[in-house]
């Protein structure tokens, strides 16, 4: 069995017993489903956000996105000003705007699981390179293409960035971006799966053959539930969107769940119900549906 088939073999019909509790949070992806693909927030969106604060619903950014990349949607978040980035690897208090971001949580990615996950997928997968992403620094190997909007902070093997004197040794490690040039995306995700086990959970949100390692059992889901359990919120209660893979255990989780017109048909199987893409502001037509249901 597929990891993807043990997460969505109970996938649910659009009506189900949470369609008729008040949502109590809205937790949402940011890339290919919040944002735009020129990575705006429309008017519509943050109408729609500040209109479910406004009814008293918390609003969650629930991203794969290091911390330091939240600032297109800090202004957005209003009186709450949580997200979670990093696939779950750390919660960041948003406010006061940009440069003043405070991680509230974090779960790391231990260096001893990360270097067996390295090993194993370049066994596994030779040619793939490597990014390690801490909660401040960013460093890649050098054959690590420029896919991100920054500049390393070191260049070298991943097994020299992850060692116990390596650069940023005092800093936790979140995650590891791995990247192979030839790989088929799901195949990689598949391959990588099977290679690295339950040493780390791997995923992934890009269109190419991008991989994100978390720690073991750290994803969206598990660290919006944690969230949920301290505010008292069951996950009838949320009302979840999202696009891509690394979204499917969250949406499978959340009582009620979107996948954007533009989604991974995983995230389609995996998810309660169906928006419109992106572009055409699939979240807030649901937001907007949710509150008016409310009058």
């Amino acid at each position: 069995m597929r990891e993807n088939d043990r997460v969505t073999s109970a996938t649910r019909q659009p009506e189900t017993p949470a369609a008729t509790v008040p949502p109590r949070l809205i937790a949402t992806d940011l890339d290919g489903t919040l944002l735009r693909d020129d990575k705006s927030v429309s008017p519509r969106t943050i109408a729609a956000l500040a209109a479910a604060e406004e009814a008293g619903i918390e609003v969650f950014f629930v991203t794969g996105r290091p911390a330091r990349w939240m600032d297109v949607v800090s202004d957005h978040v209003h009186g709450h000003g949580l997200a979670i980035c990093g696939n779950g690897a750390a919660v960041v208090d948003l406010h006061g705007g940009p440069g003043t971001h405070r991680f509230v949580k974090v779960r790391e990615l231990e260096r001893e699981n990360a270097l067996d996950a390295v090993r194993l997928l370049r066994e596994a997968a030779p040619g793939t390179v490597y990014a390690v992403e801490q909660t401040y620094g960013f460093h890649q190997e050098p054959d690590y293409p420029k896919l991100h909007m920054e500049i390393p902070d070191d260049l070298a093997p991943a097994e020299d960035l992850l060692a116990p004197d390596g650069p940023g040794a005092a800093e936790p490690v979140l995650k590891i971006l791995a990247y192979h040039p030839t790989f088929d995306p799901d195949a990689f995700l598949t391959l990588a799966r099977l290679a690295i086990g339950e040493r780390a959970n791997v995923t992934r949100s890009s269109p190419s053959a991008l991989l994100e390692i978390s720690g073991p059992g750290v994803s969206k889901a598990s660290t919006l539930a944690l969230c949920c359990a301290e505010r008292g919120i069951s996950h009838e209660e949320v009302v979840a969107f999202g696009d891509m893979p690394n979204d499917v255990e969250m949406l499978t989780w959340a009582g009620r769940s979107y996948a954007m017109g533009n989604a991974h048909p995983d995230v389609i199987e995996a998810a309660s119900g169906q928006t419109v893409a992106n572009n055409d502001d699939g979240v807030a037509v649901v937001i907007e549906r949710l509150l008016a249901e409310r009058e």
